[in-house]
């Protein structure tokens, strides 16, 4: 599993980070000082550092010069300056990507992908069970789509529903049969749930959600994949 260390001294921030890379399926540990990080950092090195810039004990660029020293995992600063100058200046020092405070945590993840995948680090496991079906990828291990290596963000049923057809392309099924498989049930809940459902994937991962190319319906009877 792919290793992560957070170095951010501010709870809420580090919490809902690591929250969010924990559900992504990445292994976390958090540290609030920049001397304690370098410590654990000198005796095992992980696969990615998420790091802020202020920090007690040695703030974010002078661990990045001290990483930098002897390696070269990749690192992603943080920072609540929105100056170019330090972001220049921490991008000089050796960092992989910057980010400005404040973030959407899932846009973080994503730029945690995009670094991960650009150094080669990228271990996910599961990754053999990738979906990939021209520019669409479905990741169920991370519960994760992209469309042209660009994150589509889904609800939970969404995914489900995606992921359901995609494993059975071409087969046709009717909107019962997708409330029984995706729902757990036909009978107390509108078809037309499905309907909205797929109308929502469509303008989310088709190029024309009018004229889609993999949501495709049958009328009369439902919906099929078309790879």
């Amino acid at each position: 599993m792919t290793k992560i260390v957070i170095v951010e001294d501010e709870p809420n921030i580090s919490e809902v980070v690591s929250l969010y890379l924990k559900r992504a399926g990445y292994a976390v540990t958090s540290y609030a000082d920049g001397l304690e990080a370098l410590n654990a950092l000198n005796d095992q090195l992980p696969d990615l550092i998420i790091l802020d810039v202020m920090l007690p004990g040695m703030d974010g660029f002078a661990l990045t010069r001290q990483l930098r020293d002897h390696s070269d995992v990749p690192i992603i600063l943080l920072t609540s300056r929105r100056d170019e100058t330090d972001r220049i200046a921490g991008l000089e020092l050796g960092a992989d990507d910057y980010v400005v405070k404040p973030f959407s945590p899932q846009e973080l993840v994503s730029r945690v992908r995009a670094v991960l995948r650009r150094s080669g680090s990228l271990q996910e496991t599961g990754a053999e069970n990738v979906l990939v079906l021209g520019d669409l990828a479905i990741n169920p291990q991370m519960r994760l789509v992209t469309v042209k290596e660009q994150e589509i963000v889904l609800t939970a049923k969404e995914f489900d529903l995606l992921h359901h057809m995609a494993l059975h392309p071409r087969q046709v099924f009717t909107r019962e049969q997708l409330l029984e498989s995706i729902w757990g049930m036909s009978e107390y809940i509108d078809p037309s749930t499905v309907t909205v459902h797929i109308r929502r994937l469509r303008e989310k991962i088709e190029q024309d959600p009018a004229s889609p190319s993999h949501l495709v319906t049958v009328w009369g009877v439902g919906y099929k994949f078309e790879q």
